[in-house]
C-alpha cells in the first residue's frame, strides 16, 4: 500500500495588501492604562497581551479566535443590562458612603417610622418647639435685670444656645454607620450608659411631659378666658370650672395625638408656628401701641442684697426657661434622610437657621416691648395677662379673642411635638418586649393615657407656673451644658486650640449657672414661700 503524501499549506506570515487594508480599516486603537495598571494582572492575563515584545519585533502571524474576557464582554449589547446593574451599585455604594447600622425596631417607632423629612419640616417643628407660653414670661426677667443687662443677657444666651443647637445637629450623626435620632441616645453613647441616663433622663422628661402638663394649665386657661371674652360682661351662662376646661383642652389634645409619627404632624408644626408668630406680634404690638403705663418705673427692683441677688437667679432661669427645644433637635433630624453625598445636617440646619431668625424677631419684641410698656409693674405670669389686665377694657374684644385663640391653637399644636418623644419611649418598650410593631388599639391607649396622667398633675399642681425660675435651671444641661462635653467626648478636638478652650468654658459654666439657679429657685421658695393650691386651679 502506498504512502499517502498529504501536502501541508501554511499561512503567510504576511496578509495580502487587500487583507491588510481591510484590517487596517476595522482594528481598534491602542487602549492605554495608568501605570499603575501596567502590571495588573487581569491585564498580563488577557489574551489581548500576548507578549512585551514590540510589534515590530514579531511578524503577525494568525491565533485562533479565544473566549471574550470578561472587560470585552461588559461592552458587547448583550452585558447591557449588567452593566447598568454594576454601574448603578457603585452609585449607590459611593452615595452612602458607608453602611448605616439601623435597628430594625426604628421602622416601627413613631419617631423614626418615617424618614422623609425635608428643611421646611424642620423649620416648622423647630419653630413650634422653640417659641411658645414661655417667651411671654421674659419681660419679668427684665424687671430684675434692667434694659441693659436685660439685652445683653438674653443676647448671650440666644447666641450660646444657637452654639449648642449647632453642635447636637453635627452630632447627629458624627460616628460613622450610626444615626442618634434621639437625645438620650446620644447621652448615653457619650457618657456611658449609666451616667448618660442619671444626667440626661430627668431633664429631658421635664422638657418633654413637664411641658405638656404646663401647655394644658396654658392652654386650658385661655379657653376659660377666650370663653369669658366671647361671652362678654353680660353673659348669664354658667361657665365651665377650670378644671373642666383642662379636661376639654387635655381631649382635644388627645385626639390629635393619634397622628402616627414625628413627620405626619408637620402640618400641625406649620399651624403651631404660624400661630405662635401671630400671637406674639399681636401682644406686644398692642402693648407698645398702648404706650407705656402711668407711673411705670423701668429701675432694677430694689430691695435687700439677698433679694437682689435671688432676683437676678430667677431672671436668669427664666431667660434660659425661653430657649428649649434642644432635646427634640436629634428627633427632628432623625426623620430626615441621609447619606454621603447629601446627609442630613445640610437641610436641618438651613431649616433651624430660618426658624431661629423668626425666633429671635419674637423674642425681643416680646421682652423689650413688654417692659417699655408695662415695666416693673407687669405681673409674675407675664405679659398677656397684663394686656387683659391693663388693657381689656380699652381694647377691641375681636383682638383679645383673636388673641387668646392663636395662644389655644399653639398650645394643642405644641403638645403634639413635645409629647411625641414620650410616646416614642413607651412604644419602644413594647417593641423591644415582643419584637414587633405596636398595634393600633395600644398605641391610642398609650397616648390616652399620657394625656390623662398629664391632666392629673396640671390639676394637682397647678403652679407650675409659678416655677419658671427653677425649673429653668434644672432644664439649662441639655441646651447650654451637654452639647459641649458630649463635643469634646465624640470630636475630641485638638487639645488647646479654640473649639476645646471654648467647649470647656462654656459646659463648665452652663453647670455651674445650673447649680447656682436650682439653688436659688429653692431659696427663694422657702424665703418668699409659694401659694402651692393642690389641686385649686385658678
Amino acid at each position: 500500500m502506498e504512502d499517502e503524501v498529504t501536502e501541508l499549506h501554511s499561512i503567510p506570515p504576511t496578509p495580502p495588501p487587500e487583507l491588510a487594508a481591510m484590517i487596517a480599516a476595522h482594528s481598534r486603537p491602542p487602549v492605554s492604562a495608568p501605570p499603575s495598571q501596567l502590571h495588573s494582572p487581569s491585564l498580563t492575563r488577557s489574551p489581548l497581551l500576548p507578549s512585551a515584545t514590540p510589534r515590530s519585533a514579531t511578524p503577525r502571524t494568525a491565533t485562533p479566535r479565544t473566549p471574550r474576557t470578561p472587560s470585552r464582554f461588559m461592552r458587547t449589547p448583550l452585558a447591557s443590562p449588567m452593566r447598568k446593574a454594576v454601574v448603578s451599585m457603585r452609585g449607590y455604594l459611593e452615595e452612602i458612603g458607608h453602611l448605616t447600622k439601623l435597628d430594625p425596631q426604628d421602622a416601627w417607632l413613631p419617631i423614626t417610622e418615617s424618614r422623609n423629612g425635608n428643611a421646611y419640616y424642620s423649620a416648622f417643628h423647630t419653630l413650634t418647639s422653640g417659641i411658645g407660653f414661655q417667651a411671654l414670661i421674659l419681660p419679668v426677667a427684665f424687671t430684675y435685670l434692667g434694659w441693659t443687662w436685660g439685652i445683653l443677657c438674653l443676647t448671650m444666651a440666644y447666641i450660646w444656645q444657637l452654639f449648642t443647637l449647632w453642635m447636637l445637629v453635627q452630632l447627629h450623626e458624627s460616628v460613622p454607620g450610626t444615626r442618634y435620632s434621639r437625645y438620650l441616645e446620644l447621652a448615653k453613647a457619650t457618657f456611658g450608659a449609666n451616667l448618660g441616663n442619671w444626667l440626661a433622663l430627668g431633664p429631658i422628661l421635664y422638657l418633654s411631659a413637664g411641658t405638656c402638663t404646663a401647655l394644658i394649665i396654658v392652654g386650658g386657661g385661655s379657653m376659660r378666658l377666650f370663653f369669658s371674652i366671647v361671652c362678654g360682661p353680660t353673659c348669664d351662662s354658667n361657665p365651665l370650672t377650670p378644671i373642666q376646661w383642662y379636661l376639654v383642652f387635655t381631649c382635644l389634645a388627645a385626639v390629635l395625638s393619634q397622628l402616627p409619627n414625628l413627620n405626619s404632624i408637620a402640618g400641625v408644626s406649620l399651624i403651631g408656628s404660624v400661630t405662635a408668630v401671630s400671637y406674639c406680634t399681636l401682644i406686644w404690638v398692642i402693648s407698645v401701641a398702648k404706650g407705656s403705663l402711668a407711673g411705670v418705673s423701668y429701675g432694677p427692683m430694689k430691695g435687700s442684697g439677698i433679694d437682689r441677688v435671688l432676683g437676678i437667679i430667677n431672671a436668669l432661669g427664666i431667660i434660659a426657661f425661653a430657649f428649649r427645644g434642644h432635646n427634640l433637635v436629634l428627633e427632628i433630624q432623625g426623620t430626615m434622610p441621609s447619606s454621603l453625598k447629601h446627609p442630613s445636617h445640610i437641610p436641618m440646619w438651613r431649616g433651624v437657621r430660618v426658624a431661629y431668625v423668626i425666633i429671635a424677631l419674637c423674642l425681643y419684641p416680646i421682652a423689650i416691648g413688654g417692659f417699655y410698656a408695662y415695666g416693673n409693674m407687669i405681673p409674675a405670669s407675664g405679659i398677656l395677662t397684663a394686656l387683659n389686665a391693663f388693657h381689656g377694657a380699652d381694647t377691641s374684644r375681636a383682638l383679645l379673642g383673636l388673641t387668646t385663640l392663636l395662644v389655644i391653637i399653639n398650645s394643642l399644636s405644641t403638645f403634639q411635638i413635645y409629647a411625641m418623644p414620650v410616646f416614642d419611649s413607651m412604644e419602644s418598650g413594647y417593641t423591644n418586649r415582643n419584637n414587633r410593631r405596636c398595634p393600633w388599639w395600644l398605641r391610642a391607649s398609650f397616648r390616652a393615657f399620657f394625656a390623662g396622667v398629664n391632666f392629673f398633675v396640671a390639676v394637682a399642681f397647678p403652679f407650675l407656673a409659678d416655677l419658671a425660675g427653677l425649673i429653668g435651671g434644672l432644664a439649662l444641661p441639655v441646651t447650654f451644658a451637654f452639647p459641649c462635653f458630649m463635643w469634646l467626648i465624640v470630636k475630641k478636638p485638638e487639645r488647646y486650640s479654640a473649639m476645646w478652650y471654648i467647649n470647656w468654658a462654656l459646659g463648665s459654666v452652663g453647670m455651674a449657672l445650673s447649680m447656682i439657679l436650682v439653688t436659688g429657685g429653692i431659696w427663694n421658695l422657702v424665703k418668699a414661700g409659694i401659694n402651692l393650691r393642690f389641686f385649686k386651679p385658678q
